[in-house]
């Protein structure tokens, strides 16, 4: 059987207000990952239909609703994620008053509204 490698987490440095320095690593590990998983696959399969829609030449309108749904779905998979970031990470961050964690979500969201 093939080993998963996973990507090791690099370690940052927080300052806290009273001084004391704050050494940890920050691990994803969410309750909703498989279902984001799965909603991923569900999407690239989808996403590969409609290039073969293109391909095959099928009319621009059924491609445009095609499109349209998985718009829809890629909100909904956002969604997930932003949920599950705000209850793990998040809580974490303002736990261990991490102002750089809380400063990368504003900068995510910003890009993710756009």
């Amino acid at each position: 059987m093939k080993e998963e490698k996973r990507p090791e987490h690099p370690a940052h440095t927080h300052i806290l207000p009273d001084g004391t320095v704050v050494t940890h690593t920050h691990h994803h590990s969410h309750t909703q990952t498989r279902a984001v998983l799965n909603r991923m696959s569900r999407l690239i399969g989808h996403l590969e239909s409609i290039k073969r829609m293109v391909e095959d030449g099928r009319d621009c309108s059924e491609v445009l609703v095609q499109l349209s749904a998985v718009r829809s779905a890629i909100n909904g998979v956002s969604k997930i994620i932003l949920k599950d970031h705000l209850e793990h990470c998040v809580v974490d961050a303002v736990r261990d008053e991490d102002k750089e964690a809380l400063d990368r979500l504003n900068r995510a969201i910003d890009q993710f509204i756009k």
